[in-house]
């Protein structure tokens, strides 16, 4: 699992690539989550586009984050799941708990409270 790290208008987009499950990738998330709420974000994107599979480690983590930033009153949202991810988070029952969006300048907008 790869993640790289980016900005756009005060959104701290989280670009993944690669396989969030046990043992590849799963720490590597909530490691950046952390770093990220340490560090006082606002708002946090995490892109899903690149995520080729996840399982129940990868939505434990993504879960676990969800919940620290709405304690800590961070917006954590997830962009362009493909349809496994999706499927996944369908079966777990976690997407209804989640913003979900599909274009970037959209939820950019959106977690700012501009869209």
């Amino acid at each position: 699992m790869r993640i790289a790290t980016r900005s756009k208008e005060n959104v701290v987009i989280l670009d993944l690539e690669g396989r969030l499950v046990a043992g590849d990738g799963d720490l590597d998330l909530r490691t950046k989550l952390e770093e990220l709420f340490d560090g006082a974000a606002d708002a946090i994107l995490v892109n899903f586009e690149q995520v080729r599979r996840m399982d129940s480690s990868g939505i434990g983590e993504l879960v676990a984050g969800w919940k620290r930033g709405r304690k800590l009153g961070v917006r954590v949202a997830i962009l362009r799941p493909g349809d496994r991810v999706r499927h996944t988070l369908h079966l777990s029952q976690i997407l209804p708990l989640l913003e979900v969006y599909e274009d970037e300048d959209e939820a950019v907008a959106a977690l700012r409270g501009t869209g």
